[in-house]
């Protein structure tokens, strides 16, 4: 890992750090986070309710889990492994932050102004792990694959749905998934990267 890459990962981190501080701890931060979190989990239709409740869940360790299987049966077993490693990397490391910060999920701190779509899941909100799964993955799988520019983007699309349908579902805070997204680029910034093979001499 260089230099650069993990600057930038610690970037990442403290930008996440102080997004959670806002949210939490100031009273502004938290007016913003609840007004964001109301006009995203508010009804939109039984149908985009099913969709996005389907989305959520390829940001829980199953989805990676599945797409690695999916690249191991074609032939690249050490972009799987490396991605789904920086996967369990991001989930063990968020449930860590949760158990320190202890963020109370929407529909504890406000029963009835919150839509809850899932069930509860069991740990506390702040950040949210999903999104940060996703990301540690599909950003250290892509760079083992060579993933082009506009696969890329396609990627960070998925991140930010899965990222949205969090708040949408009822179980995070906007905040909580931004500062989940954050941190899983900073784990795929801090994972060792594909060394390049050195050329031959003629």
């Amino acid at each position: 890992m260089g230099l650069g890459r993990a600057l930038w990962g610690t970037v990442l981190a403290g930008s996440a750090a102080a997004v959670g501080h806002a949210a939490i701890r100031t009273r502004d931060g938290a007016e913003v986070d609840r007004e964001l979190f109301v006009a995203a989990n508010r009804g939109h239709g039984p149908g985009v309710d099913a969709v996005v409740g389907g989305v959520t869940e390829l940001g829980s360790i199953v989805g990676p889990a599945a797409a690695s299987a999916v690249l191991a049966i074609a032939g690249r077993r050490r972009a799987a492994a490396r991605g789904l490693a920086a996967a369990a990397a991001a989930w063990l490391l968020l449930q860590g932050v949760k158990r320190l910060v202890e963020r109370p999920r929407p529909s504890d701190a406000d029963p009835d102004g919150t839509r809850l779509r899932i069930a509860r899941p069991r740990a506390t909100s702040w950040p949210s792990s999903h999104p940060a799964v996703l990301t540690a993955f599909s950003r250290v799988a892509a760079r083992e694959l060579g993933v082009r520019p506009a696969g890329r983007a396609a990627l960070c699309g998925l991140d930010l749905l899965v990222a949205y349908s969090r708040v949408h579902v009822g179980v995070h805070y906007p905040s909580d998934v931004v500062s989940g997204l954050l941190l899983g680029r900073a784990v795929a910034r801090w994972w060792p990267g594909r060394r390049r093979r050195r050329r031959a001499r003629s």
